[in-house]
């Protein structure tokens, strides 16, 4: 059952998959419909899973599940993946890897390889107070809190 993402409560679960680059306006009109397509049929053993999703920076798409009724299965959330992976075949994106750091470059995100943002900290390219997206979040208030921290407050924290 699709819900509007602010409804979600800060305890819903959440996934947030990142692009290695943005989507055009066109792209996100088309990703946004099939996105409320998949959720308002989304299902756990044959119950409605009361979800939600917003996309931020034309690049993250964010999903959010309200496990106070019904939580994810093994089945609902191969099924969510499996969406996933059509998005990527369908838009020629990477979505699924979670090795990839995107941070800010003013009000730019920029998206690299775990070994280019490496690379990039030995060269002071960034600092500790360069914004980045810890993807790894799990819950809506963990993603309201910090999801976009500054590296010294992040797993990131350790390349610079």
């Amino acid at each position: 059952m699709l819900v509007d993402f602010s409804t979600l409560p800060d305890t819903a679960r959440i996934w947030i998959y990142q692009a290695n680059r943005s989507f055009t306006g066109e792209e996100l009109e088309v990703i946004s419909a099939e996105l409320k397509d998949f959720m308002t049929h989304w299902t756990a053993h044959g119950n409605d899973l009361k979800a939600g999703f917003e996309i931020r920076y034309k690049r993250f798409l964010v999903i959010a599940l309200d496990q106070r009724e019904q939580s994810a299965t093994g089945c609902s959330i191969d099924a969510s993946v499996h969406f996933i992976q059509q998005l990527e075949k369908k838009y020629n994106v990477v979505l699924l890897d979670k090795m990839n750091v995107s941070y800010k470059q003013g009000e730019f995100v920029a998206y690299k390889t775990l070994l280019e943002f490496k690379a990039m900290a030995k060269q002071k390219a960034i600092s500790k107070n360069t914004i980045v997206f810890n993807n790894l979040v799990a819950t809506k208030g963990e993603y309201k809190e910090h999801w976009e921290v500054p590296v010294s407050e992040s797993w990131h924290a350790r390349f610079v």
